[in-house]
């Protein structure tokens, strides 16, 4: 099983943590769309315009699980602290292309339970 699309998410999530929008933008494929339960299949611009830079609301981000379910399919479970408090987890199906991110669709998750 390949990696590279792996290797390709956990990038993104680390120019994300960052705020490096120009490694972001190189990650990111044309066509790209983006979906959550607040966002319904947006765009690249309105990706990087609305969602992108909110990474200062984020104390922690933890990568739980990051598989390549297929190739080209990666799953991601992780957790996060808000600095105004409150843990989360999410899940994400993202998919890869010739080594770009081509769609993100997001499931918001509850606080973790003890």
């Amino acid at each position: 099983m390949s990696t590279g699309g792996a290797d390709v998410v956990r990038r993104l999530f680390a120019a994300y943590l960052a705020q490096d929008e120009a490694a972001a933008r190189e990650l990111v494929g044309d066509g790209f769309r983006f979906t959550s339960p607040q966002d319904d299949h947006i765009d690249r611009a309105a990706y990087f315009e609305r969602c992108f830079p909110t990474a200062d609301r984020v104390a922690r981000q933890d990568l739980l699980q990051l598989v390549e379910a297929e190739p080209g399919l990666v799953l991601v479970r992780y957790e996060y602290e808000l600095r105004t408090g409150g843990t989360f987890r999410n899940m994400e199906a993202i998919t890869v292309r010739d080594g770009r991110v081509v769609e993100v669709q997001v499931y918001f998750g509850g606080p973790p339970q003890p």
